[in-house]
């Protein structure tokens, strides 16, 4: 049997036709979806907050975010929600997720302060990974906590020095109370007493063997007299086969016990 074909004209119709089909279709779909997306069963009537709510509760968190949401469950941006929890005071960061029908789940992590950063009167907080953040500095213990300063950008170098020398001096019972580094690579620290101690520049293993050397001697220095450890009103260890040290009410250079190899 032989197949007539359809004329041109013809194919033309139905391929319009069917495209004009597909369209409507399409488009009936995409206006179902809005329609749908809008309905109020879906506009967001809870966010359940969990984790970390130590320097935050429901009314500040409220106050702060709730204003900046918009849309329904299907709508809503989560980054742009996630961002402003995250600029919430103490607020490290926020995974938030979307719980069906009308309901966000926000698990919440803290910045942890282990140290003041800057100036005395413009100090902001580092926290344990070495990020600096801005947050109200009178809700810490003032004294429970050292102070750092350094370039911008170098927190969590100057954190790690902190964390390699403070064991050090805790062995001798001087606890350090601040570490800067200057803009031009030079460290000093200051102990809880009041001493400065100059550092010097290099890397880590540098000026942790200088740190060694002045400790390793500084009760003999210290006994010759009659004085403690924490008679130390500052040090130079800048100097490659000793140091420098002021003690109250007494002057002196002391050689170290070892001379340093080159």
């Amino acid at each position: 049997m032989n197949t007539v074909a359809a004329p041109l004209d013809v194919k033309l119709m139905n391929m319009t036709a069917t495209v004009l089909f597909v369209g409507l279709l399409v488009y009936g779909a995409v206006a179902t979806t809005r329609w749908v997306v809008r309905l109020p069963a879906f506009d967001i009537k809870g966010i359940v907050v969990s984790g970390d709510v130590a320097h935050n509760n429901a009314l500040t968190l409220r106050a702060n975010v709730a204003p900046r949401l918009a849309g329904t469950f299907f709508s809503i941006d989560l980054a742009r929600v996630r961002a402003a929890f995250e600029s919430v005071p103490w607020v490290r960061q926020a995974v938030v997720r979307r719980e069906f029908p009308n309901r966000l789940q926000v698990a919440l992590q803290e910045h942890q302060a282990v140290a003041y950063w800057g100036k005395e009167g413009e100090y902001r907080l580092i926290n344990r990974f070495g990020e600096v953040f801005e947050a109200n500095v009178d809700e810490v213990d003032q004294d429970a906590l050292p102070s750092l300063n350094g370039p911008e950008g170098q927190g969590a170098e100057v954190l790690a020095m902190f964390r390699v020398l403070q064991p050090l001096f805790a062995q001798m019972e001087l606890p350090v109370d601040a570490l800067v580094l200057s803009s031009g690579g030079s460290w000093q620290l200051r102990l809880d007493t009041g001493a400065e101690i100059e550092l010097g520049r290099g890397s880590t293993p540098d000026i942790v063997a200088r740190v060694q050397r002045f400790l390793k001697t500084l009760t003999q220095v210290t006994s010759r007299y009659a004085r403690r450890p924490n008679a130390v009103e500052s040090a130079d260890l800048r100097h490659d086969n000793g140091y420098a040290i002021r003690l109250r009410g007494v002057s002196t250079t002391a050689p170290t016990a070892v001379t340093a190899k080159k």
